[in-house]
């Protein structure tokens, strides 16, 4: 299956996505805020990457932003798996290179379509 990046600062979602994606047959990387994942992505390439917005060091848009700039991710898709539900952030992640949004709280079942549908 998949090799997929979770980025999110909040422990309990990271164990949470990595059962979930795990469960589906995925092999799962996580990093705790944008810079760690930022770091981790540059030297290993990955076929999703999910990103929460708000977390320290770097935020989740800024993140899609910098990946964007990577060669190697400029193809590769990216879900944004946050809180946030306002039309601004969602324009401002779609711009910056997310190709689609699952609003936190969320079960198994939504995220295993999103991520279904984001590798087609």
């Amino acid at each position: 299956m998949a090799k997929i990046l979770a980025v999110d600062d909040s422990r309990t979602i990271r164990e949470m996505v990595n059962a979930i994606l795990t469960n589906m047959g995925h092999e799962v990387v996580l990093a705790s805020d944008g810079a760690e994942a930022l770091a981790m992505a540059r030297d290993m390439p990955v076929d999703l990457v999910l990103t929460d917005i708000n977390m320290p060091n770097m935020n989740g848009i800024s993140l899609v932003s910098k990946l964007r700039r990577l060669e190697q991710y400029q193809e590769i898709p990216i879900l944004m798996l946050t809180t946030e539900s306002t039309d601004y952030k969602k324009t401002k992640s779609k711009n910056m290179g997310a190709n689609g949004w699952v609003q936190k709280p969320f079960d198994a079942a939504r995220l295993e379509k999103a991520v279904n549908s984001m590798l087609g």
